[in-house]
């Protein structure tokens, strides 16, 4: 595989789970869990993995995400989170380390927990195994969404048809109180979507509390194998109007399944790319593709070395396009609306992005475990990095304002192709 990695949602260590996106062979953050941005496909490697560099993303604690997301393994929550107060290691030196056979899986697991870089993770063999089936297009999980409201509360934002969750009755709007005797009021949607997803067993129970209005429901499901589904489109305004293409993550297939969408609109696009967490990068340039006319998408660097990601050739450049952001839109999904916004062929609209830019690159230890480690950075067209400052949008929505509805409203003005 060619191209970088860029996962999405800061990993805390949790044994069988997984929260990452991986550009180029690994991603999808939460796809198998239950989070709002539909079950964003984890991540998949090749034998190749181990050379395809990755950007990862991390998650705003309100941004929904499906119930198959996960965490880092090796380390509890209370460890994770003291990690920025240990000494720092070179994760891109270590990386060059495990290459060179210097370095073995226990040392690298220690390493790795006190490198003080948040998106440097250590995955185990089958952990990883995980994120490849999850990249195709499958996850384990229970079939919801999650995303914080006021107080912390967690809410089922969505629930996937033919799901567990959906034929034991859970409804978008309840409030998850807790799973397995977790409260999960006041924790990080990425840690809720951990929980739900459990160590990606399919058959195993998960005890699930619920407030519905003034009821208190307990129901018990079994997780499952489940397709994920990272693209959804919609015509809110009837046929006539432009089609909302929402975009939860890039998984295999979804540069292709954006693209047959931008064929069938006939009236302007909305990509909606609000709490997409990042994705395989090979997606997010198929889905540039759809509609740009080939040129530059970003440049990254690996180990100091320059590489560019370009669009292919014949999309669709007439289409009216505006794409819509928000603090959940991270890492690929950043490089992707950032390239469309420098190209000038789309209004973005919304809040700032999260501003996540580094490159991690997987590699691949003697017993199967893989380390993916921060090494570089990338950069959008223009020059400009998207790490630590996000994309500011064309059309500022703040304050509770209606992003779509904005967005809407510009597709107005852009009018239809003659």
């Amino acid at each position: 595989m060619s191209g970088p990695l860029l996962p999405g949602t800061p990993r805390r260590i949790r044994r069988g789970a997984t929260l990452t996106l991986v550009f180029g062979t690994m991603l999808a953050t939460g796809a198998a869990a239950g989070s709002f941005a539909e079950p964003q496909a984890a991540a998949r490697t090749r034998a190749t993995a181990a050379t395809s560099p990755s950007a990862s993303g991390a998650g705003r604690a309100n941004s929904a995400r499906p119930d198959g997301a996960a965490g880092r393994s090796g380390e509890s929550r209370a460890a994770a989170g003291s990690r920025e107060d240990r000494a720092p290691v070179d994760t891109a030196g270590l990386a060059r380390e495990i290459e060179q056979g210097k370095v073995g899986p226990q040392a690298v697991r220690k390493l790795v927990s006190r490198s003080g870089d948040r998106w440097s993770s250590y995955y185990t063999a089958e952990e990883y195994a995980g994120l490849q089936e999850a990249l195709n297009g499958r996850y384990v999980g229970v079939g919801l969404w999650v995303r914080q409201v006021d107080g912390g509360r967690i809410e089922i934002a969505r629930v996937q048809q033919a799901s567990p969750a959906a034929s034991a009755g859970i409804r978008v709007g309840d409030v998850l109180e807790s799973i397995d005797a977790t409260a999960c009021t006041g924790l990080a949607v990425t840690e809720v979507v951990a929980d739900l997803r459990g160590d990606n067993v399919p058959g195993s129970a998960v005890t699930l509390v619920l407030l519905r209005g003034d009821r208190r429901l307990s129901v018990t499901v079994q997780r499952a194998t489940l397709p994920t589904e990272a693209v959804t489109v919609s015509h809110p305004d009837g046929p006539e109007g432009p089609a909302l293409v929402a975009v939860g993550a890039f998984s295999l297939g979804t540069g292709k399944q954006v693209r047959d969408a931008v064929r069938a609109a006939r009236h302007g696009v909305l990509l909606d790319l609000r709490g997409n967490s990042g994705g395989l990068v090979e997606e997010a340039v198929a889905t540039a593709s759809a509609v740009l006319d080939g040129g530059l998408v970003a440049t990254y660097d690996v180990h100091g070395k320059q590489q560019a990601l370009y669009a292919d050739p014949g999309g669709d450049t007439a289409v009216p396009l505006v794409v819509l952001v928000d603090g959940g839109t991270m890492s690929a999904a950043e490089m992707l609306a950032g390239a469309l916004q420098d190209r000038g062929r789309a209004v973005v609209v919304g809040s700032r992005t999260f501003g996540k830019g580094s490159v991690q690159m997987p590699s691949t230890l003697p017993d199967g475990s893989v380390a993916e480690l921060t090494v570089g950075h990338y950069r959008l067209p223009d020059g400009r990095s998207v790490d630590g400052q996000g994309i500011e949008p064309d059309v500022l929505v703040t304050g509770g304002g209606d992003a779509l509805a904005e967005a809407r409203s510009v597709m107005t003005g852009l009018g239809t192709p003659s």
